[in-house]
This record gives C-alpha cells, sequence and structure tokens, in this order.
C-alpha cells in the first residue's frame, strides 16, 4: 500500500472514527478518561462534519471550481485528448441525488463529446487494469468505439495505476507522435492534482474537465445542514484528492 492510499484510508471519515473510538476505548479502560473522551468526541465531530452536504460543497466544490467546465466548443484544439481512468461518485450528475445511469456521464463521454467536436484528432485512454486483465483504458476504447470513435484515433496506454503514472506514461506516448499539446479530461474534483501532474511532466495540458458533480440539487426539501448519508460516502472521494495533493507535493511530483 502506497503512503497516500494509507493515509486516504485512515482519515475517511468513518474508517477515522472507528479507529478514533477504538482507541478511545483502550484510553478509558486504562483510566485516561479525559483523553479518552476527548478523542470519541473528536471522532464523531469528524464524521459528523463529512455528513453534511454544507461540507462538501465547501471542500469539494473549492476544488471543482479551479478549473471550470467549458462545452467543448470554447475549447481551444489540441493535438490530442488524454482521457484518465476513474470513476468519481459512480459519474453520477449530482452528489446528493440518487445515482440515475441516464444522467451519469463518465470521464470517457466528454472525451467523446470532444472528439466530435474536432478538438483533436487522438485520444488517449489511460489506465491499467484495477481488476481482472481488462485495463481501464481498454474499457474506455471499447466505449469510446460504441459512440463511433474510429479505433485508429484512439491510442491507449495500460500501465498506470495512479494519477502519477498516468502523466509519466502517457508522455510517453505523447513522445512518440510528437505531441506536446493535449486537452486534459478526468473528473472536476480530480482535475486539480491531474493538471499538476501533467505540467510537471512538462505537457501543455489544457483543462477539460467533466460537469461539477458537488452542486446544490433543485430539490426545494434539501438542506445544506441536515446530515446525509450521501455526502457521508462521497467525503472519501474529497478527503482523496486532498491527502493527495499532499502526498504529491511531498514527494514532488506537482
Amino acid at each position: 500500500m502506497t503512503l497516500s492510499s494509507l493515509l486516504t484510508n485512515l482519515v475517511i471519515p468513518l474508517n477515522l472514527c472507528i479507529v478514533l473510538l477504538l482507541l478511545a476505548t483502550a484510553l478509558f479502560l486504562v483510566r485516561q478518561r479525559k483523553t479518552a473522551v476527548f478523542i470519541a468526541s473528536s471522532a464523531i465531530l469528524w464524521t459528523l462534519f463529512w455528513s453534511l452536504p454544507a461540507s462538501s460543497l465547501w471542500a469539494g466544490g473549492r476544488l471543482e471550481q479551479l478549473y471550470p467546465h467549458t462545452i467543448p466548443s470554447d475549447l481551444p484544439p489540441a493535438q490530442a485528448i488524454v482521457v484518465l481512468g476513474g470513476s468519481t461518485a459512480n459519474s453520477r450528475a449530482n452528489w446528493f441525488e440518487p445515482y440515475n445511469s441516464a444522467t451519469a456521464t463518465p470521464r470517457v463521454d466528454t472525451a467523446a463529446l470532444l472528439y466530435k467536436a474536432h478538438r483533436a484528432p487522438f485520444i488517449v485512454v489511460s489506465g491499467a487494469a484495477l481488476e481482472g486483465n481488462i485495463s481501464e483504458a481498454q474499457v474506455m476504447a471499447n466505449a469510446l468505439m460504441q459512440q463511433d470513435i474510429p479505433k485508429s484515433a484512439i491510442i491507449l496506454e495500460a500501465r498506470s495505476f495512479t494519477t502519477y503514472e498516468n502523466g509519466v506514461y502517457t508522455l510517453e506516448e505523447l513522445k512518440k507522435r510528437d505531441i506536446n499539446r493535449v486537452l486534459l479530461v478526468t473528473s472536476a474534483l480530480h482535475m486539480p492534482r491531474a493538471m499538476a501532474v501533467f505540467r510537471k511532466q512538462g505537457i501543455t495540458a489544457i483543462p477539460a474537465p467533466s460537469s461539477p458533480q458537488i452542486v446544490v440539487p433543485s430539490d426545494p426539501s434539501f438542506s445544506f445542514w441536515q446530515p446525509n448519508i450521501r455526502a457521508l460516502n462521497a467525503s472519501r472521494s474529497i478527503v482523496k484528492e486532498y491527502v493527495g495533493l499532499l502526498v504529491y507535493w511531498m514527494r514532488g511530483w506537482i
């Protein structure tokens, strides 16, 4: 397990809450009661904070807004479109609403729209096999071909397991073809880290994020301050990005 994965799993609200409550219980048993109460209270408050929609809208929305979503026709042309593997919050349109396959927008759909808008002649799909023998790159390539993108326009990079490796191995594919200017596609939440990695590799990357997902729903009964299980579940992705940015900065990757 990498340092980034370890830190991410540790500070995920539910995981950290359980760990801290276990620690508090142990301290209570050895009569460190004041410390135990403080740690237990901190664990509950940390979980409560991330169960509030207002917290996700503030912390996650801040990352999403760094690179605003832009329609394909308003983006400049490039030599290739690079789409990174992964799915943030199941690609659903809004974190605070139930999953709906009809409104979900995978990253690969954004790449297809850019290609059909003639923003670039090639699409680089980047991602190794997380489970099984089929890479994320191949899965995305298959999805693109189902949307009438020609196979000849698709370039596979199937070795990367992390955002850092996305940048390193994609650069190798780009160099083979003398490509240095790309449109970078990933989720809006992930875009700040992805852009930082690609620019560190010397790639001229133009952000082309999928539509923001951390937005206020139209439901009039929606409350910013009422604990919400969807907000708590989605906090994993937000925490992952902040921890990832910290670890990548510490390692000199961004």
